[in-house]
């Protein structure tokens, strides 16, 4: 009985005018929000996400929810591991600065270590 109408709703789909598709739609308005500085989605970050939903009446604040404790640690470990980068870059540069200044020092020693011109040729460069 299922073989019969499964075949019937295929046929049906492949004969219709539109299109049936089981990929994932775009979602809408990420190109616009992007181009305006927000989040791909409402749901990434910002005061819907940030604030809490509610609050006591006597002004206390709520308790923080599981989704923005989790959201505040991914973004510690996330600070933490970009100020960890940012001086390893540092500590490369200046390694790469120590290295060039002695390829310069060496060079600069292997060019006094040359022959230096002698008679003829030494009164020829000093005039």
């Amino acid at each position: 009985m299922a073989a019969p109408i499964r075949t019937l709703c295929c046929t049906a789909l492949r004969h219709s005018s539109r299109r049936f598709t089981t990929a994932c739609g775009a979602q809408a308005g990420i190109k616009w929000r992007t181009e305006n500085g927000l989040a791909r989605s409402g749901t990434e970050y910002g005061p819907m996400t940030d604030l809490p939903d509610w609050s006591f009446a006597d002004g206390r604040p709520a308790p923080p929810l599981k989704g923005q404790l989790r959201r505040k640690q991914e973004r510690g470990t996330l600070a933490r591991r970009v100020v960890n980068l940012s001086l390893e870059v540092d500590k490369g540069m200046e390694v790469w600065r120590e290295k060039q200044e002695e390829a310069e020092r060496m060079q600069e020693r292997n060019k006094s270590l040359l022959l230096k011109p002698k008679g003829n040729l030494l009164l020829k460069k000093n005039k």
